[in-house]
């Protein structure tokens, strides 16, 4: 199984709050939900440990166990909890929390769950890429944000409205008629997207944290055909250098608003056949 990685922090200068990883027939990306300054979470620990915790804990879950995916992930949630639930408020609405894609062979099927907005892409040789990815979380910012209000990035007001919307956010965050993600609730990971496609037909399968789909979902300068294609020819460093090319293109965020100036990125990527 040759499966290619590439990570990258947003910022060089703080830790990269994104995990990547693969062993043993399963692909994994975990996506730390950055905190903004002044953001309270009556947790000890970073968002990073956070990410890195969940993601080892479930990568071994993953490949030692026969669980399905989404009880490998609840019962990750819950060794993390077990972590820090003495030092740390875990009922507090800030605690670290983290998206999660992650797919698994299955004898002659690859089984996938996706939660929160990271994103998965099947390359289906006879038919269009199948994209997986929540837009729960989407919604609920759509309905929060004012999108006359958009301070340039870089700017006290921009964070302070960041500020202002994380905390709106922790209302939503793992209650019906929200958004789910992985945090202190194993119960979040009932509610990921799962499925399972057959091995035969696909061409490539692609884990990205929404750091790397930008190209695509965000900027909306590639399509999947185009996204895959990069990876295909010149890898997942290739696609997270051409992001970061793009990022640097529109440094305040007048062209494409966003929570950061560049995000954290990360792929896997797997082709089956070769």
């Amino acid at each position: 199984m040759r499966v290619l990685i590439a990570t990258e922090p947003g910022n060089p200068a703080r830790d990269n709050e994104d995990f990547a990883a693969a062993a043993s027939g399963v692909l994994l990306v975990v996506d730390g939900a950055g905190a903004p300054a002044g953001l309270e979470s009556g947790c000890s620990h970073s968002v990073s440990w956070y990410a890195r915790s969940l993601g080892g804990l479930l990568l071994a879950e993953a490949v030692n166990t026969g669980a399905s995916l989404p009880e490998a992930l609840a019962v990750a949630i819950e060794r993390v909890n077990a972590l820090h639930q003495d030092a740390c408020d875990l009922e507090h609405p800030g605690s670290p929390s983290a998206t999660v894609a992650l797919a698994r062979v299955a004898g002659d099927h690859l089984e996938y769950l996706v939660l929160s907005d990271s994103v998965l892409v099947l390359d289906q040789v006879d038919d269009e890429p199948l994209v997986v990815t929540d837009d729960r979380l989407g919604r609920v910012i759509a309905k929060l944000d004012d999108p006359d209000e958009r301070p340039p990035l870089g700017t006290d007001e921009h964070a302070a409205g960041l500020l202002s919307r994380v905390q709106k956010l922790a209302l939503y965050r793992n209650q019906p008629g929200g958004f789910w993600v992985a945090s202190t609730k194993p119960e979040a990971a009932g509610q990921a997207l799962t499925g399972s496609v057959p091995l035969e037909g696909l061409g490539a399968v692609a884990l990205l944290s929404d750091g790397a789909s930008r190209l695509a979902d965000r900027f909306g300068l590639a399509t999947w055909h185009e996204l895959l294609a990069v990876l295909r020819k010149e890898g997942p460093g290739e696609l997270i250098a051409r992001t970061r090319e793009v990022e640097a293109s529109d440094p305040d965020g007048s062209r494409w608003p966003r929570g950061k100036a560049s995000d954290d990125a990360s792929v896997v990527y797997w082709r089956p056949h070769e």
